[in-house]
């Protein structure tokens, strides 16, 4: 991520935006003089606080450049189109708007503080314990097997900071151990961050196909092991009035074709965050959740893991909504996990970033959304008719295989 390291870069934003306001094209406007040099005198403000904020914010220069500039073109807009008076105003509305969010980004110092990752052998947690022990945190890496490749390349690559703890977070025993072994290390410190990034897929299927397990092995770990975790190391985040974040999944903010199970325990996950956001504010703790589109994280799991999961489908399937699907239907889930990894993006630093924006910023946001499509689909399900996202979504999977049933229905209607 880029970072304004000096002053350089945007003093010519601030001699344009003083440019704009000057007496003389403030006069050229129909302002007084007097009125031209408040511009002057309140751009110059405005520029000087930007340069202070820059320095220490984790917006990158690219927004830095267009939040400088935003104030000054507007309120030239509206001086033109409206009255100096008019322009003035919405100069000064959008130069607050624009410190608000730079703001946002001022980032508090690493110094000693302690985060928790669990979920840590693989994916997006094995990346986060590296990026974070890189940046000089002290890293207690959950690990679901401490003897695995996941976990030795952590002790091999990581400094002496970093910690690693068995922790199945759906055993909690294994959860109070290693809140022992945090809270014998931290002591009074307390403990920074908790992130909950632990997660299963399941087996991506119609909600009418999966077994019951699948549905409570989501449950279980997407949610209930996050919950788990939360409540059992809340006491050492009040002492420090630390920051829990919950990375829970694109599929849990928006209905998605195929992930009932995975998009279910998110969504719990999503509102557990709301809820813990709310409640825990007035104890100086920040909740934030992340929803990252689709990243090649591993977490569909390995072809021995597939084979058991289809096994288990075929096996509690009735007979009758077998027959209804088909054979071929129910053989093309498996090429779709196949298919998964080749539309999912490898580089991981947006979730990466996102997430240290969340332990670190002075006022994280309480929801992100990194990745390509992460957004959009959002704000079309929140704020359009649902007939419009559902055509959406079935355009996007307009090559998705068709129930036998339904080909015959339709061969049927045509020969009628």
């Amino acid at each position: 991520m880029l970072h304004l390291a000096t002053p350089a870069f945007a003093l010519p934003v601030v001699e344009l935006v003083c440019a704009c306001f000057s007496p003389m094209r403030m006069d050229a406007l129909g302002a007084d003089s007097s009125l031209g040099w408040l511009c002057v005198g309140v751009t110059a403000l405005f520029g000087a606080t930007v340069l202070c904020m820059a320095k220490r914010s984790q917006v990158d220069a690219a927004k830095v450049l267009v939040w400088t500039l935003l104030p000054a073109l507007l309120g030239l807009l509206c001086s033109a189109t409206l009255s100096t008076c008019g322009g003035l105003v919405v100069f000064l509305a959008v130069c607050l708007v624009s410190s608000l969010y730079l703001g946002a980004g001022a980032a508090l110092p690493v110094g000693d503080k302690a985060v928790l990752v669990t979920g840590s052998d693989t994916g997006i947690g094995h990346a986060l314990a590296k990026y974070l022990d890189n940046l000089g945190f002290v890293v207690f890496a959950g690990v679901l097997n401490k003897d695995g490749p996941g976990a030795e390349e952590l002790r091999r690559s990581c400094s002496q900071r970093l910690s690693l703890l068995q922790l199945d977070i759906t055993n909690p025993t294994q959860v109070k151990e290693a809140y022992l072994k945090v809270s014998e290390k931290v002591q009074n410190t307390g403990l920074w961050g908790v992130v909950n990034n632990a997660g299963i897929l399941g087996f991506p299927a119609d909600g009418e196909l999966l077994p019951m397990s699948t549905y409570r092995q989501c449950m279980d770990v997407n949610f209930f092991g996050a919950v788990e975790v939360s409540k059992t190391f809340l006491p050492l985040l009040r002492k420090s009035q630390g920051r829990l974040v919950n990375v829970s999944s694109m599929a849990g903010g928006i209905p998605l074709p195929k992930y009932a199970a995975y998009g279910a325990s998110k969504a719990a996950l999503s509102m557990f965050s709301g809820v813990m956001r709310q409640e825990l504010s007035k104890w100086g703790i920040k909740v934030a959740a992340i929803h990252p589109s689709g990243f090649r994280t591993g977490i569909q799991g390995t072809s021995e893991l597939w084979d058991k999961q289809e096994k288990d489908l075929m096996e509690n399937l009735p007979a009758g909504v077998r027959s209804d699907y088909g054979e071929d239907y129910l053989l093309e889930l498996k090429s779709y996990l196949l298919r998964m990894p080749a539309h999912c993006d490898s580089d991981l630093s947006p979730v990466l970033n996102d997430i240290l924006h969340a332990l670190l910023a002075k006022r994280p946001h309480g929801l992100y959304t990194p990745g390509k499509g992460a957004y959009m689909p959002l704000c079309i399900f929140c704020y359009f008719p649902l007939w419009l996202y559902d055509f959406f979504i079935s355009k996007l999977l307009s090559t998705e295989p068709v129930p036998r049933a339904l080909r015959t229905s339709e061969a049927r209607n045509k020969n009628l």
